[in-house]
């Protein structure tokens, strides 16, 4: 299995950094030419290897950290993305529902990338959070998934827990996903929550 970050904001940084802490390999790519932030990849770790998108899209299992606006520019880089894991890390905040068709915003990042497995996930918190390490105080740190397709939905689990995190599964997208997605100009009800597990 291997890994791709899509986007390389603050938040495709804190996912890298995630990878680097827990030794995975990732390759992060944007539109731009990789070595324009190669320096900023090498700074968070050996295993986080610059790449364009044209490769990065090569990856098993793929975060999507872009702007929301920019996820159909994102598909277009496959006409089929054939059971590839979409992880939609992106935030619809100030979309407005009409224009969703009244969906959530993950079925319609599902419907652009034909053919893939989405799962919603490492969405709710900020930057500066999800990019710490998710031990705290003998916890874990939180993140929700929520996916129509139970088997990605539990393969992204998995790989949550490798990541240090603690998965908490909500159902499918339209159901416990919309805890999860802004609606409008507001914020679903576990959007931001900082939440640590203790087992």
């Amino acid at each position: 299995m291997n890994y791709a970050i899509i986007g390389f904001g603050n938040i495709g940084q804190a996912l890298a950094k995630a990878f680097a802490r827990s030794g995975l390999e990732v390759c992060v790519a944007t539109t731009r030419d990789p070595h324009t932030y190669a320096a900023e990849a090498a700074a968070i770790g050996p295993g986080i290897t610059p790449k364009t998108l044209a490769e990065a899209i090569k990856a098993d299992v793929i975060f999507l950290a872009v702007r929301y606006e920019s996820h159909e520019d994102a598909a277009k880089a496959l006409p089929n993305w054939d059971g590839k894991i979409i992880i939609d890390v992106t935030n619809a905040y100030g979309v407005s529902p009409e224009s969703l068709g009244g969906q959530p915003s993950s079925r319609v990042v599902e419907q652009a990338f034909t053919g893939a497995r989405l799962v919603k996930g490492f969405n709710h918190l900020i930057a500066a959070v999800l990019g710490q390490d998710p031990a705290v105080k003998g916890g874990k740190r939180v993140v929700f998934l929520a996916s129509d397709d139970d088997d990605a939905a539990a393969q992204v689990g998995a790989l949550a827990q490798t990541l240090g995190f603690s998965p908490i599964q909500l159902g499918g997208l339209s159901e416990g996903g919309q805890m999860v997605q802004a609606r409008g100009k507001s914020w679903g009800p576990l959007i931001f929550k900082d939440l640590i597990k203790f087992d």
